[in-house]
């Protein structure tokens, strides 16, 4: 396992096993590929546990974009061989949060895939939002974990307040479509909590565009994992997870949703730390309940992701 904070250019994972899948998404050759896509995703840690159980789990940190080296140490532990990766403010990447290419997060599974069975992806909020909208697109993709999840692709973030509203993603170079943030929203309270903010967002949006941004959760074919806490004061996850479940219900889909409805945004699985709740922004939560939700779900992700 490599880490490093600077930009970190690996060495290929090993190719050729009896185990491999040698096609990528659109159909090329893999062992052509991979020395490409390391080249153009220079930060990133590899976690490979002594006995795999044939998993391979993409692990996307949220609005950080960091690599997220103890998450994927952890479900290296529990047999998964992990790939966390940063996926925007990185050497050739977007600086923020905005049209970040969805081929980021698909061309990481193309490396997984040459040594998995299985391929997932964890995200925990804005990378639970590339989570489901990796799975959407790439069929190859047997279980999605989203943590703190929202069910619309949402505005990417703006930099300076005249920039125009744009798309937090791209794929195949076109945007993705969003739902707009109010730039004219107040917060009522100090220091603010962001999920009214996009609760008004939504409700003022233009005609159709909910209905365009909201995230096609029927079309993931492998399992779905939604965990969210009740008390989210950074956007609406729990009303989202339950709005994902509903909708893929009606085309006859299982998910699984696990909800703390006094847990906030944060969640910490069994063996990680609690992040400290002391932001400029209001997170949400009881004490404990980053710990307490993340124990809860901890059973529901070792089965979607088949972990020891």
């Amino acid at each position: 396992m490599v880490w490093g904070t600077g930009p970190i250019l690996m060495l290929p994972p090993p190719l050729g096993t009896g185990r491999t899948r040698l096609r990528n998404l659109h159909g090329k050759d893999l062992q052509k590929c991979v020395s490409a896509r390391l080249a153009s995703m220079v930060e990133q840690h590899w976690a490979r546990p002594d006995t795999p159980v044939g998993t391979g789990v993409l692990v996307l940190a949220g609005s950080s974009g960091r690599v997220d080296v103890v998450r994927a140490d952890l479900l290296a532990a529990a047999g998964a061989t992990a790939l966390a990766i940063r996926w925007f403010g990185g050497e050739g990447q977007p600086d923020a949060p905005r049209l970040v290419p969805l081929e980021t997060f698909t061309d990481a599974l193309d490396l997984l895939s040459t040594e998995c069975d299985r391929l997932a992806v964890l995200g925990l909020s804005y990378g639970a939002e590339a989570a489901l909208l990796t799975a959407v697109r790439d069929p190859r993709v047997d279980a999605v974990v989203a943590v703190a999840p929202t069910d619309v692709a949402w505005e990417g973030q703006r930099l300076r307040e005249q920039d125009p509203a744009l798309s937090k993603w791209t794929w195949r170079d076109r945007p993705v479509p969003f739902v707009p943030l109010d730039p004219s929203w107040e917060p009522p309270t100090d220091p603010p909590a962001f999920a009214a903010y996009y609760l008004h967002s939504r409700a003022i949006a233009a005609p159709g565009v909910v209905d365009a941004a909201t995230i096609p959760v029927e079309r993931i074919a492998g399992e779905v994992v939604l965990v969210a806490g009740g008390d989210d004061q950074v956007w609406p996850s729990a009303a989202a997870a339950r709005a994902i479940a509903a909708r893929r219900a009606t085309h006859g889909l299982p998910t699984t949703l696990v909800e703390d409805p006094d847990a906030g945004h944060p969640v910490a699985l069994p063996g990680e730390e609690a992040p400290d709740p002391r932001r400029p922004y209001l997170v949400g939560g009881d004490e404990g309940s980053a710990e307490r939700l993340g124990a809860a779900a901890w059973p529901a992700i070792r089965a979607a992701l088949r972990l020891r």
